[in-house]
């Protein structure tokens, strides 16, 4: 039998057993912790003399690529990990959540990065402040990676997703990690690591494990790491405390056990199609994952009207639920995931009970061989007695398959109801009435981190009341703890530093690597469109001749698009409004503008594919003269190729258009791809 090792220093330690891990399923040992001693002084050494280099000699855009690899590797090699997982008590659809979701949010964060991160390792959060008059003076902000660690402290519910979710935008962001799972699953988490080092694609000190305690790891940061904590709120609310972490001022972001809710809504009848997928929901909560899952529905908020509907039609779907080992066919729920968390849900349901009436649990005969050594814990539904009551359902939360029904007179009071969970990560609304929504969920959203809007409509293709997703925030306000993370670039960003820069133009220029308008530009005899993605500088500028606008310009781009507009026809209904005359059509200006800024012929510009932040100042009018500046502002080296296999990158250009006063007309950035020379 093997003994589970972390991984630190570069190498796996871990050779006298320690803590036996039992299956959750029959109860025999799977493994053991190890029993060596760390030095964490060691680890975190590690991460800062060889994890930060190493990461800062890539950029955004190769990490980008390193985790896209890292997740088809990790595909490759899931059927190990599902193996695996099956020991924590999880059927198939349980892992298929925890193993391809975790690889799910590395590709997500392999794109995300790749198409809205730059080359280099610092984003100019612009755009840039004018701070003086003469435009010589103005500020910005930028964000750069932190330089030092970061250590993710882990639920067992999720050993791999939960590693993931964290890790991604913590690579991408040039920090390495130190991972510390939860014990009771941390073989599944092992045996995930193992895999991703194995390939050879994570850089020497990006990512650490920790089997085991912490120690005194957390005494040994500094105000350039960071910590993040999954699990309860009791541990959160100690770990924040931590005199260390306080003095130094070290980021903590905790994602804690909150008391989710569904709340059906009164325009609902148990004859409506959302009557169902109301019950549906909650049943497929409170049993996918044995109903251990930090965004699970641990409250049902229904009208008092519909209490004994809900109930029965809950009741009758739960007891079709069959429980056992999910290696055996027909089993669609499976076991908490150790003898302890039986142990603790239990307690907490007799808690619960305190308040609270049995409405139904299921059958205790479980399904599979040497199932009465496993930690398996039927559907249980509640209803309490007094909803406004303090404690109960408000406070205690049964992280298993367990969740109680309680009713209310309005829809203010069961939003009241809702906001009694002290704070959660999501809550669901059942309505077919879009008013409905339109007041609760504003009401809601100050207690709850996400709202989850059902109805017939969103149910085909709903990801559901649980499910995180890459580009939403994950986490909630109060008991949830009160922290950020996933929500797409925002969880790449809480890892790196955001400062102000003041300086000219060209200073800014410089410093961020983007063109920052006011800053020198370059000016050559060259076309900047006959250049190749690495021949053109930050800068590289063209000022186009001049082309004044005539009425035949007019009607004849109002012929072509078929934009026939007062404000371009109508003389004298133009002399009535705020400009007093006939003007052009802004996509004319812009047609122009390209007529006078592009290169007609052949040459590396391979494709336009979009503008950003257009907007159109002043209005054109009939007489007057125009010309175009067309500025390199930014590259981004994506490395990629065309579908002719040419080799490109993508070039933001900076358009100014002005009148024959100098004066801004419009103001856009053109994005191409840019061929490379080779």
């Amino acid at each position: 039998m093997t003994t589970l090792q972390s991984f630190i220093g570069g190498r796996w330690i871990g050779a006298d057993a320690g803590q036996a891990l039992k299956s959750a399923i029959d109860g025999h040992i799977v493994t053991h912790t190890h029993a060596d001693q760390l030095d964490f002084a060691e680890a975190v050494s590690y991460a800062r003399q060889s994890g930060v280099p190493a990461l800062m000699a890539m950029d955004f855009q190769t990490r980008a690529q390193c985790l896209k690899a890292l997740a088809k590797y990790l595909m490759e090699r899931k059927e190990q990990l599902y193996a695996i997982s099956h020991h924590s008590g999880a059927t198939r659809v349980d892992s298929w959540i925890d193993i391809e979701g975790g690889a799910g949010t590395l590709f997500a964060y392999a794109s995300l990065g790749s198409r809205e991160l730059p080359s280099g390792n610092l984003v100019h959060e612009g755009p840039a402040i004018p701070l003086s008059k003469k435009g010589g003076f103005a500020g910005t902000h930028i964000l750069v990676p932190r330089s030092g660690l970061a250590v993710h402290i882990n639920a067992f519910n999720f050993p791999i997703w939960g590693m993931l979710e964290k890790f991604a935008p913590t690579f991408l962001a040039g920090m390495p990690c130190i991972i510390k799972p939860a014990t009771a699953t941390s073989y599944v988490t092992e045996a995930a690591v193992r895999i991703l080092h194995e390939s050879g694609l994570l850089p020497a000190g990006s990512l650490q494990l920790i089997i085991g305690s912490t120690g005194d790891l957390l005494d040994r940061l500094d105000g350039q790491d960071v910590v993040t904590f999954t699990g309860s709120a009791d541990t959160a609310a100690k770990l924040r405390v931590t005199p260390n972490l306080i003095r130094n001022s070290v980021p903590f972001t905790a994602e804690a056990d909150s008391l989710n809710c569904a709340i059906l809504a009164p325009d609902v009848t148990p004859d409506d199609e959302e009557f169902d997928l109301f019950v549906k929901e909650i049943a497929r909560e409170m049993t996918v994952k044995a109903g251990q899952k930090c965004t699970a529905i641990r409250r049902i908020i229904v009208p008092q009207n519909r209490l004994d509907a809900v109930a029965e039609r809950l009741s009758a779907r739960l007891a079709k639920v069959v429980v056992g080992d999910p290696s055996k066919e027909g089993v669609k729920m499976g076991a908490l995931a150790s003898h302890a968390q039986f142990e603790d849900v239990a307690s907490r349901v007799d808690a619960l009970l305190q308040s609270s009436e049995l409405l139904f649990r299921g059958e205790a005969q479980f399904v599979g061989d040497q199932v009465a050594e496993g930690a398996f814990f039927a559907p249980t539904l509640l209803q309490s007695r007094d909803p406004h009551a303090e404690g109960g359902a408000h406070d205690i939360e049964a992280f298993g398959p367990v969740s109680t029904l309680m009713g209310y007179a309005d829809i203010d009071e069961a939003v009241a109801l809702a906001a009694r969970g002290k704070g959660s990560l999501v809550s669901t609304l059942v309505t077919k009435d879009p008013l409905v929504a339109a007041k609760v969920v504003p009401a809601a959203a100050a207690w709850h981190g996400r709202v989850h809007v059902l109805d017939r409509e969103a149910a085909v293709e709903s990801t559901g009341h649980g499910s995180p997703l890459p580009q939403l925030k994950h986490g909630g306000p109060g008991r949830a703890g009160g922290g950020e993370e996933l929500g797409g670039l925002r969880a790449v960003k809480h890892y790196l530093q955001r400062t102000a820069v003041q300086g000219s133009p060209s200073m800014l220029s410089a410093i961020t690597g983007e063109y920052v308008r006011g800053a020198k530009v370059i000016e050559t005899e060259v076309h900047p469109f006959r250049r190749h993605f690495e021949e053109l500088q930050i800068g590289e500028s063209l000022l186009t001749h001049r082309r004044t606008v005539t009425e035949a310009d007019l009607v004849n781009f109002g012929c072509l698009s078929g934009d026939h507009f007062y404000m371009h026809f109508d003389e004298i209904a133009a002399k009535e409004s705020q400009f007093g005359k006939r003007i052009a059509h802004g996509y004319f200006v812009l047609a122009a503008a390209a007529g006078l800024f592009v290169s007609p012929g052949v040459g590396p510009v391979l494709a336009n594919y979009g503008l950003d932040t257009l907007r159109f100042v002043s209005p054109v009018g009939i007489g007057d003269t125009i010309r175009a500046r067309l500025t390199c502002k930014r590259k981004i080296d994506q490395g990629k190729q065309s579908s002719l296999g040419t080799p490109q990158g993508v070039v933001a250009w900076d358009v100014e258009v002005t009148n024959q006063n100098d004066e801004l007309v419009a103001s856009y950035d053109i994005l191409t791809l840019v061929a490379k020379r080779g």
